[in-house]
């Protein structure tokens, strides 16, 4: 033997023990009705019975000290699912206050027993009850009205001697259409002349269902307005009419009116029809022995909009400002931001449903800033009238607070869906640091410009390596020099404003062309006195001499060459 399984069998016996106690206590505290076998759910009585009662459980004293039988009876009598009854030959009549402890009752079966009569309200306390079984009685009529607020899936009713009549219309109808399985049934009638027939032959004349019709389909009113519906219902026999509004707020009255013998109308009245009623679905109930019929009207109330509900922001996926609006006609809605108009961009949009009169939903804000910060107001209107609310939003602290008065706001929602523009006025000191700065940059450039063009001017070299003027051609080297006459030894101030290429003879300025022949002869200029420079002089003419100097100049030595005489040209 496996001793693993030991826990679960001592579980079982457990289980088993505590429900033997449980039943040696139910027992106690509970009596079977005599030639009766009881359960929890099941209360049997099928062996003969001389009792005129129904079998009702009673309780005995359990020895407890609060002896709370009854209470436990009522619990009792609640679990109990099925009652099945059988050969109680002196059970007449079924009472209402035999069947309203079995509120949890579904399947009732009395049969071949001596049952007459059921009570109009009966099952009234058993909403539950599915499978009802009367055959084998001694029912003579029996009442539809028993029947109309269960949902039976079957009801049995063979071998009892029904009279051929207008009260087991229903009966035949039900029949005819296949309702609660008795299409199935051998039921048959017995009419005025002793003679049993099958009930689909029965052949009653003046008996119908009644036929109702109603003074208005839909019924539109404003809220505040009166109205009058009427309903007429006739048949034969002549039904009861009436209207069902048991939860209707309006005030309402009805009044009967007798037309004819076989016309019944009723007038409702209703009076200050309020809002509340919008939608309610009036009914006019006609009613005699062969069944009941119905006719609907539907109430419509117009009545201008109310704004139930608005919340402050709430962070959810988004923030939301959550409203509820009601009215109808359906209201538009629109919002305001700080009173003017709210456009919906990207960053916010409205979204909501709308189910009959009310509307519900969001003003969804997606990542606001400060600039989405003020009074937000909702404007529902429709025909009969606006109303409004406003809600103060509060999303982002504004940042730089010191210097929020400094800002103007130049755009609003309403002209474009980016943040307003603003213009700041900047203070006289940030101006007086720009200024400097602006003079600094413009005499920087100056000094710049300056610099650029003095050394362009001043700081070039010539080829030949002479600053300034390259030379000075004067009368002080040589007395005999063919050039003597022309300063007379004295050299004039002009000849210092002489240019870089250029040598200055007397008071003539005569410029420097270079030989690029010569650069190609290899000459050895790091010896003075073997250096040659060519200088090609522009024509010129000196006194006493007849033709212009356009030769060039060779200069082995200019020191010695002026110093020997050299001046053929």
């Amino acid at each position: 033997m496996d001793v693993s399984l030991c826990p679960t069998k001592c579980s079982f016996w457990r289980v088993f023990l505590l429900w033997s106690v449980w039943g040696d206590y139910v027992l106690s505290v509970l009596a079977c009705p005599a030639n009766c076998l009881c359960s929890k759910t099941d209360i049997h009585c099928k062996k003969p019975d001389d009792g005129n009662l129904f079998p009702l459980l009673e309780g005995q004293d359990s020895g407890t000290s609060n002896g709370n039988a009854s209470i436990n009876i009522t619990d009792i009598s609640r679990n109990i699912t099925a009652i099945h009854i059988e050969n109680w030959k002196n059970l007449q009549t079924l009472n209402a206050v035999d069947m309203e402890l079995y509120t949890g009752l579904q399947r009732l079966t009395i049969k071949n027993s001596g049952l007459r009569n059921i009570q109009p309200r009966a099952f009234a306390k058993n909403p539950h009850l599915r499978y009802i079984d009367l055959s084998g009685n001694r029912l003579t009529t029996l009442s539809w009205q028993l029947f109309q607020t269960l949902r039976l899936f079957e009801l049995r009713l063979e071998r009892n001697p029904f009279n051929c009549s207008c009260d087991i219309r229903w009966i035949q109808l039900w029949q005819e259409k296949g309702e609660a399985n008795l299409q199935n049934q051998e039921l048959y009638c017995m009419t005025m002349d002793a003679a049993v027939i099958p009930l689909q032959e029965m052949n009653i004349t003046q008996c119908d269902l009644p036929e109702i019709s109603v003074s208005h389909v839909n019924l539109t009113v404003r809220e505040g307005e009166n109205a009058v519906i009427t309903c007429n219902g006739s048949g034969s026999p002549l039904p009861d009419v009436d209207w069902t509004v048991a939860d209707l707020h309006s005030i309402n009255t009805h009044q009967t009116n007798l037309n004819w013998t076989n016309v019944h109308a009723i007038n409702l009245t209703l009076v200050n029809v309020t809002s509340e009623d919008n939608g309610f679905l009036l009914t006019c109930i006609a009613e005699n022995v062969v069944g009941m019929t119905n006719a609907s009207v539907l109430l419509t109330v117009y009545y201008p909009p109310r704004i139930l509900s608005l919340e402050e922001p709430e962070l959810r996926l988004e923030h939301c400002i959550e409203f509820v609006v009601h009215g109808n006609p359906a209201p538009s809605l629109y919002w305001l931001h700080n009173g003017q108009l709210l456009r919906e961009t990207e960053i916010i949009r409205m979204e909501f449903y709308q189910q009959g009169e009310v509307s519900e939903g969001c003003l969804l804000f997606n990542k606001p800033t400060h600039y989405n910060n003020g009074n937000y107001t909702i404007v529902a209107t429709n025909k009969l009238g606006t109303t409004n609310q406003t809600i103060k939003g509060h999303f982002l602290a504004t940042p730089f607070p010191e210097s929020t008065d400094n800002f103007v706001s130049i755009g609003t929602y309403e002209v474009s869906p980016t943040p307003p523009i603003t213009v700041t006025h900047k203070p006289e000191e940030d101006t007086f640091g720009v200024s400097i700065a602006v003079g600094l940059a413009a005499f920087a450039c100056v000094l710049l410009v300056v610099l650029f063009i003095m050394i362009n001017k001043y700081g070039r070299r010539s080829k030949f390596g002479m600053k300034g003027p390259v030379a000075v051609i004067s009368g002080e080297e040589d007395s005999a020099s063919p050039l003597h006459h022309i300063n007379h030894g004295i050299t004039t101030p002009s000849s210092l404003d002489a240019g870089p290429d250029t040598v200055v003879i007397g008071m003539t300025r005569i410029p420097v062309i270079e030989n690029p022949q010569y650069f190609r002869q290899g000459h050895n200029c790091h010896k003075p006195d073997t250096c040659f420079r060519e200088i090609m002089l522009n024509p010129i003419s000196l006194p006493g001499h007849s033709k212009p100097l356009n030769q060039g100049i060779y200069v082995e030595d200019v020191s010695v060459y002026f110093s020997k005489g050299r001046h053929g040209f």
